[in-house]
């Protein structure tokens, strides 16, 4: 049984866990294995993420598969971007998923939950980055819509930054 819902403060253990061992996993080869590790420890810890929880900007999703939490999303509405001439777009900032439920399609139903959130919410479009070399990625948004429409140079660390990709999904 999959379940996907909105975190709350309470849930802040969930992904701080998920996000310090899925981060690493996905962007292991993006990063020297220092900033890597900086990075993580400065974005997925208690404080921060519970900071981040009680920003009611932030929309985090849970998405568990027999109540075992496999993975989460965030979003913010009305996230415009100097790229995108549309208003009332949300930005994707996370979406990840423990390893071993990759084979479940989850990263697509977190993705179509958050696609239907936005509409509800009028938005009309959804915008990420995504690191170039995380083919795995690049591929899921391409098959799901996205476009590339744009590079960004994203901060690691105070003394790295590696290329993204910036992507686009029309949802009007």
């Amino acid at each position: 049984m999959i379940s996907i819902n909105r975190a709350t403060t309470e849930d802040y253990k969930i992904i701080v866990e998920i996000g310090n061992v899925s981060v690493e996993e996905a962007h292991r080869a993006s990063s020297p294995a220092k900033d890597l590790n900086e990075f993580i420890k400065k974005n997925y810890n208690d404080e921060v993420i519970k900071s981040e929880l009680s920003d009611e900007r932030n929309i985090y999703t849970i998405i568990k598969v027999d109540e075992e939490p496999a993975g989460f999303s965030k979003i913010i509405f009305n996230s415009e971007h100097s790229n995108i001439q549309q208003k009332n777009v949300t930005k994707l900032d996370r979406i990840y998923l423990l390893s071993k439920f990759f084979d479940l399609k989850l990263g697509y139903e977190l993705l179509k939950f958050n696609i239907d959130l936005s509409k509800k919410n009028n938005q009309s479009g959804i915008w990420l980055f995504t690191w170039t070399g995380n083919n795995r990625a690049i591929n899921f948004y391409l098959k799901t819509g996205f476009a590339i429409i744009g590079s960004h140079n994203y901060q690691v660390s105070a003394n790295y930054s590696n290329p993204n990709h910036q992507m686009f999904l029309n949802i009007l």
